[in-house]
C-alpha cells in the first residue's frame, strides 16, 4: 500500500471582483461568496461586510478544527450554536483614526452536544486554541478571544 502524506504547506488562491464602492464578488475553488456593506453604509446589503465575514470565518474555524479535534480524541461534538460579540473600534473603517487593534475583545458563547466527558473538552479546548489558525492570527494581533462552552448530551 503506497503511503500518501498531505502536504504541510500550500498556497492559497482566492480571487476577488469589487465590482461597486462596497462589494466584493469572491471566488474560492468552485464556490461563490459576495462581501458587501449594509444598505446603511451604502452597500447593496447582499452578503456580509469585511469585518463580518473576519468575525464568521473565526465561528467557522472553531467549528471544523473543535469537531477534528474530538474525533481525533475519540468523542464526538454534535451540533454546535456559536455566538459570537465583539468590541469593534470603528474610528479606522471611518477614516478617524488608525487603530492598531480595532477588535479588542471577542466572546464566544458556544453550545454543542456531546457525548464526550468535562476532562476530554477541557483537553479539546486547549487544542483548539494551539490549532485553529484564524483565532491564532485574531489573538496573534492582541485581540482577547473569551470562549463560553456550554455542553449538552448528545
Amino acid at each position: 500500500m503506497v503511503n500518501i502524506r498531505p502536504k504541510t504547506t500550500i498556497t492559497m488562491k482566492v480571487n476577488g471582483l469589487g465590482d461597486s464602492h462596497s462589494r466584493s464578488q469572491i471566488s474560492v475553488r468552485d464556490v461563490t461568496s459576495v462581501i458587501d456593506e449594509p444598505i446603511e453604509r451604502h452597500g447593496t446589503n447582499e452578503g456580509p461586510s469585511p469585518t463580518e465575514t473576519l468575525m464568521a470565518s473565526l465561528i467557522g474555524c472553531t467549528n471544523v478544527i473543535s469537531k477534528k479535534i474530538a474525533t481525533k480524541m475519540g468523542f464526538e461534538l454534535g451540533d454546535m450554536d456559536i455566538k459570537l460579540s465583539a468590541k469593534f473600534d470603528r474610528r479606522g473603517v471611518l477614516l478617524q483614526d488608525e487603530v492598531d487593534t480595532p477588535f479588542t475583545d471577542i466572546v464566544l458563547d458556544i453550545t454543542v452536544k456531546t457525548d464526550g466527558t468535562a476532562e476530554q473538552m477541557t483537553a479539546m479546548q486547549v487544542d483548539l486554541a494551539k490549532f485553529c489558525p484564524i483565532a491564532k492570527v485574531i489573538r496573534g494581533s492582541g485581540v482577547t478571544i473569551t470562549e463560553n462552552w456550554t455542553t449538552q448530551p448528545l
